[in-house]
């Protein structure tokens, strides 16, 4: 009898375990899928500026979000699971209003600016939601939290430099 309760108890706790991998398995790609994102974001926004400054700090942020990107799909193979190559809709609109606003605007600064804190917002807005699911695993949540520090940082820095794009204009 203590044999069946044991299994029993193994079963569901396995079971659990499955359902939570699963569960973070999701949330990690639509992080992924975020820093998909912020990559064509930047690299659009490289293509548009003509500062060079502006274009070094959009190289590294491309960079980071891949380093981000890698370690969220070791996180993804880790539970099991087949990691995104794609983007987000809402990346993929937003990618099609900056094409526009950019056409209207010309290669304005603080308009590249604006629709690169628009990004960084909406990555900000992803984490978030990821870090109150219940839905990552202990490893996932450390480096899902480190990582939106990360892009806190980036976004004060794109709006800070947006800010001063204003004034300069």
């Amino acid at each position: 009898m203590a044999y069946y309760f044991k299994k029993n108890y193994e079963t569901t706790k396995n079971k659990t375990m499955e359902t939570l991998n699963e569960k973070s398995i999701k949330v990690l790609n639509d992080l992924i899928e975020i820093n998909n994102d912020r990559i064509e974001g930047y690299e659009r926004a490289i293509k548009e500026t003509e500062d060079h400054e502006l274009e070094t700090i959009f190289t590294s942020n491309a960079a980071v979000s891949r380093q981000f990107r890698s370690e969220l799909i070791s996180q993804v193979i880790q539970n099991g699971g087949t990691p995104t190559e794609g983007t987000t809709l809402s990346g993929k609109v937003y990618r099609g209003w900056m094409d526009i606003k950019s056409t209207v605007t010309g290669n304005d600064n603080h308009a590249i600016l604006s629709s690169c804190e628009y990004g960084e917002d909406a990555a900000l807005d992803v984490y978030e939601e990821a870090l109150q699911s219940d839905d990552l695993t202990t490893k996932a949540r450390e480096i899902v939290l480190q990582q939106q520090s990360g892009i806190e940082k980036a976004h004060n820095h794109i709006r800070a430099l947006r800010d001063s794009a204003k004034v300069n204009k």
